[in-house]
């Protein structure tokens, strides 16, 4: 396979799975447990058995919002590729093997590391049902990506409820043939700097796996009803403008707790985080691992960590391609997003150029295509 474009963050959203996968593939105790479709006047919708509405079928990004023309700009430009028409007539290209592999013909990208369905399992407020959950998609994923492992990468879903049940699914998946593994974060778990976490950090170093985390932002504000439209627009605005820096947190957490210390082996990688941020937030780690934190559990400066074992993914971010050399042009990872509207599909080639005129044609090429093909294993190192 001759790759000339990688994208390193594409997705599978639960509005886009078979309408069946998961109370046809639950055990008998837990079908009552699963998420389902059910009909309804504004059209067919994934709920949970609580009542959470997981978004309409066949729509738009994580939350499988509508399409309304007109709304977001870049949703439309994915409407002319006629993406949300077929889904109303059924036609599933994000997940019909195929027709996924023609949309990326379409877009000049070659393979794609494909994330798992996000928070979706964290919205089934059952923890044990979320385990049963992942397994199903985890184990359908792993089945889709045979296709044509060449170009799809999957990376199994990873329960974040407790630590025995993350590492459980890790070595489980592990066995069956996905590209990584995609560790869904809440604001109300134990935070990664904890030592309960040692467990799945030595399981995934030994498995060898990456472990990524992608930018779930932070959760929505309290909005009174009563308050005008541009209130609200304002809370959602605010919200959405921050969204990208939430895995500061993680980043910062993982390697003060000196994880990829004791692990060598342990990569990481933030999933559509932007990369504008990020040398800011590791000189900012090395300053004050001088200055007064020198009793963590590192032996190296932070951003040295960073180099060794982290990576980060970004669509479009003119202020982090002006950090590559900070950042170390090794460490992040061209990606389109697709089929997120937050994306650059169907214009990945466009916006490369913009982006990458001004770099030597060898840093350009490390940062679209080598750097994924080398970490996920589709191209020689």
């Amino acid at each position: 396979m001759e790759y000339r474009c990688i994208s390193a963050d594409c997705h599978i959203d639960i509005c886009w799975l078979p309408k069946d996968l998961f109370v046809a593939n639950a055990s008998q105790a837990m079908k009552a447990r699963m998420p389902k479709v059910v009909d309804s006047p504004e059209g067919p919708h994934w709920v949970t058995p609580k009542g959470y509405n997981l978004g309409y079928v066949n729509a738009v990004g994580p939350a499988g919002r509508k399409y309304i023309p007109g709304n977001v700009h870049r949703a439309d430009r994915m409407a002319t590729t006629g993406l949300y028409d077929d889904g109303k007539a059924g036609v599933q290209r994000v997940t019909t093997p195929a027709l996924r592999l023609k949309d990326q013909d379409r877009d000049g990208v070659q393979a794609e590391v494909i994330y798992g369905i996000l928070g979706a399992g964290n919205n089934l407020q059952d923890p044990e049902a979320a385990i049963e959950m992942y397994r199903i998609y985890n184990d359908w994923l792993a089945e889709f990506c045979t296709y044509d492992r060449q170009r799809l990468v999957g990376l199994a879903s990873i329960p974040s409820g407790t630590v025995e049940a993350a590492v459980a699914e890790a070595r489980r998946v592990a066995r069956l043939g996905v590209g990584g593994l995609d560790f869904s974060p809440t604001w109300d778990m134990t935070p990664l700097w904890n030592p309960y976490w040692e467990p799945l950090w030595k399981a995934v170093a030994e498995i060898g796996l990456p472990l990524h985390f992608h930018t779930i932002g932070r959760p929505r504000d309290p909005v009174p009803d009563d308050l005008p439209a541009t209130a609200k627009l304002a809370s959602t605005a605010s919200r959405v403008a921050v969204n990208q820096m939430y895995p500061g947190y993680l980043l910062t957490s993982v390697i003060h707790s000196g994880a990829l210390e004791r692990h060598p082996r342990l990569r990481i990688v933030l999933g559509e985080s932007g990369i504008g941020w990020i040398p800011y937030v590791l000189r900012r780690m090395d300053d004050e691992w001088e200055d007064r934190f020198k009793e963590l559990p590192i032996k190296m400066k932070p951003s040295e960590y960073w180099r060794r074992q982290c990576r980060a993914t970004f669509q479009n971010d003119e202020i982090g391609v002006r950090m590559i050399d900070v950042l170390g042009p090794e460490t992040v990872m061209w990606a389109s997003d697709y089929p997120h509207p937050d994306g650059v599909w169907p214009d990945s080639q466009e916006y490369i150029r913009k982006q990458f005129s001004h770099l030597p044609a060898d840093v350009r090429r490390k940062i679209t295509c080598e750097n994924a093909g080398t970490f996920y294993g589709l191209m020689p190192g």
